[in-house]
């Protein structure tokens, strides 16, 4: 077997795991070309935010700060290497009132998101906020800490770990890990915080909700390339800290560069009710599962009356559909299990999350969750009101009503998600993309409809034009629909791509949402100075070793070139061994099928091996001939049949265009 073909599969492997913006560096081809000014428009329009915001009282700036030990002494985490984890000052630029180019409603956020250290939440309960996108929780056992979270990256969890042991005063060691999602930001830093051996010993408790695994590998594997190249946008990569730039993401601040990792859950948690006590501290799990993540759980600790709520309610209207792209979440779901965490601890006396700040006294708390609860009700039920009615996706996210109590709530506002793209996401939960007209059957592609356009249009140069004129009159939504045209059509076009640019700038720095002013400035930027490259890491081993054969097998499966593969016929069969397992590989009509326990009768090629031999050709680089030779793995039949299916697999390209046909 031809030695290239490991290199494919170790490449196509590898690359699915991408870290996205935890490890976004800005990285350009060529000249980099300044932001402008905020525009006149702009400037009346953040002004008229600023006279409308209703929620100004300062519970919310005694609530982020409350509590507050101690902060970094250094505020650049760096790795051994010397390498840049984490700028504690980066954003210290926001404060004080908001300048023309930031939406004041998301200037006060991330004011509030400004807010960083190691905090005391109650009697044995600590946060560490403020030093990646998500944060630490440290609950005191009898023994030793409880972990709620890990941040995303190794090398920032073992940095504020240190710090917080020390300001604590505490050598008690780390007895038990809580995931309470399976989003990476969660789990990331795992092994910044424990060592897995400890865990394989019995030491060390790593707790997650039912299905946890599954959910952390597989979301972003299938569809990962697309998934880390949209993230790209929501996430700011590429841009800059500054007051014309990136200025948080809403959530948090931002994702910290560094290594991923993952140790698998040693209990799991399956039905609300259930109970734990782990190192003396008594524990009552709630499922919250389809909500904001497929596997996720939040549990109250009733010794201390506080109550973990993961990242189900946070200080924002949170994403029902997320513009990275995922599936869409349940909204309904997701309101009832606000509804059903009212009624199950009455008596709480303070909530803290997996993002923001906590929230004291129950009064507060009945409140803040009924207004998450109605938030994500009212989303569901007014955009399928106005499907029952006839309206169209895109009329259903264009409505701007919003209720009043929710509307003057800024734990309610559109930081993260907004109402805009969450109503479509409703509507797409249960009609899918079609609107039910037929001329929205089968539209031409971007590139033909805009050429078409612009020439029904009179050509270049008129609409300019009139997008121009548009401009000028701060009506920058028709402008960017216009030029949008132009800039398929003829993407060579520097003064389309540069009007363009301009609009979606002005755009963004009106955007109350963190994600999409970023996603209008990494547009604009990459209009301006081409795509942006920023390196990616990968997740690491830990999430390929996650990954079960299925999921291996359909990832290699969906990159074949099919095109290629057209006609073309293999049977592959795979003993592994160690897993008493036999896999088909039979390739025809262009796709790879994979089927667990199919004995081929005449294979063309039959491999007998481990599957730490297979990961050892997937993460290692190990050579087929090689582990061949070492006995490792047994050949029979012809491989080059194997080398011909591998061959056709491809390496997606993690740059692809997006403004730009």
């Amino acid at each position: 077997m031809k030695t290239s073909t490991r290199g494919v599969v170790a490449a196509l492997i590898a690359s699915a795991f991408a870290s996205g913006p935890g490890a976004f560096a800005q990285v350009h081809d060529g000249p980099v070309s300044a932001p402008k000014p905020a525009t006149a428009a702009t400037e009346r329009a953040n002004q008229a935010v600023a006279r409308s915001m209703a929620f100004n009282d300062r519970r919310d700036f005694e609530d982020a700060t409350r509590g507050l030990i101690a902060t970094l002494p250094d505020p650049l985490v760096k790795t051994a290497e010397g390498k840049l984890v984490w700028d504690a000052n980066r954003f210290d630029f926001v404060k004080g009132d908001a300048p023309a180019t930031v939406n004041p409603s998301l200037w006060r956020q991330e004011k509030l998101n400004n807010a960083r250290g190691l905090f005391k939440v109650t009697d044995g309960i600590y946060q560490i906020r403020g030093y990646d996108i998500a944060n630490i929780t440290l609950v005191e056992g009898k023994t030793g800490w409880i972990v709620i979270d890990t941040m995303l990256t190794a090398e920032i969890a073992r940095a504020t770990m240190a710090f917080a042991m020390e300001k604590l005063g505490s050598k008690k060691p780390v007895v038990a890990v809580i995931y309470t999602h399976s989003h990476a930001d969660h789990y990331g830093g795992v092994r910044g915080v424990i060592n897995e051996a400890d865990v394989q010993a019995g030491k060390v408790k790593v707790i997650a909700p039912e299905g946890f695994m599954d959910s952390a590998v597989a979301e972003n594997v299938l569809a990962g390339n697309a998934m880390t190249r949209r993230a790209t946008y929501q996430f700011g990569a590429g841009l800059d800290a500054n007051e014309r730039q990136g200025v948080g993401s809403g959530l948090g601040k931002a994702l910290s560069s560094g290594t991923i990792g993952l140790i698998p859950p040693t209990d799991l948690v399956s039905k609300t009710g259930q109970e734990m006590t782990v190192d003396g501290v008594r524990i009552v799990f709630q499922m919250a599962q389809g909500s904001e993540a497929p596997s996720e759980m939040m549990f109250y600790f009733p010794d201390k009356k506080a109550l973990c709520l993961s990242e189900v309610l946070t200080k924002h209207m949170h994403n029902v559909y997320t513009i990275r792209g995922a599936k869409m979440r349940d909204a309904l779901a997701w309101s009832k299990y606000a509804n059903e965490t009212m009624d199950l601890y009455p008596d709480v006396e303070v909530a803290f999350a997996s993002h923001h700040w906590p929230t004291w006294g129950g009064d507060n708390i009945r409140q803040y969750m009924a207004n998450q609860r109605d938030t994500y009700r009212f989303i569901h039920d007014q955009a399928i009101n106005m499907a029952n009615k006839g309206q169209t996706m895109d009329e259903i996210g264009d409505a701007g009503f919003f209720p009043k109590g929710l509307a003057t709530d800024a734990s309610s506002r559109g930081y993260y998600g907004t109402l805009s793209h969450n109503l479509r996401a409703v509507y797409n939960f249960y009609l899918g993309y079609y609107d039910a007209n037929p001329a929205s059957l089968n539209k031409l592609p971007p590139t033909e409809t805009a050429k078409r356009y612009v020439a029904a249009m009179g050509g270049e140069a008129a609409v300019l034009a009139t997008a121009r004129k548009a401009f000028d009159a701060g009506d920058y939504r028709w402008v960017a629909e216009l030029v949008n045209h132009v800039v398929f059509a003829n993407p060579d076009s520097a003064v389309a791509r540069a009007l363009q640019a301009d609009t979606l700038e002005q755009l963004g720095y009106q955007a109350e949402a963190g994600t999409w002013r970023n996603a209008y400035l990494v547009a604009a930027k990459e209009l301006r100075d081409g795509n942006l490259k920023p390196p990616t890491s990968t997740q690491g081993p830990d999430v390929v070793r996650g990954m079960d054969q299925e999921l291996l097998f359909d990832y290699i499966a969906l990159r074949l070139n099919h095109e290629k593969t057209d006609g073309m016929k293999a049977a592959i069969s795979m003993e592994f061994t160690d897993l008493n397992q036999t896999w088909a590989l039979e390739l025809s009509n262009s796709v790879l099928n994979n089927t667990k326990g199919r004995i081929l009768k005449n294979p063309d090629v039959k491999l007998t091996l481990t599957r730490p031999a297979f990961l050892a050709m997937l993460l290692q680089g190990k050579k087929l001939p090689d582990l061949v030779q070492a006995g490792m793995v047994k050949v029979e039949g012809d491989p080059k049949v194997l080398a011909a299916v591998f061959a056709n697999v491809e390496t997606f390209d993690p740059y692809f265009n997006i403004v730009t046909p």
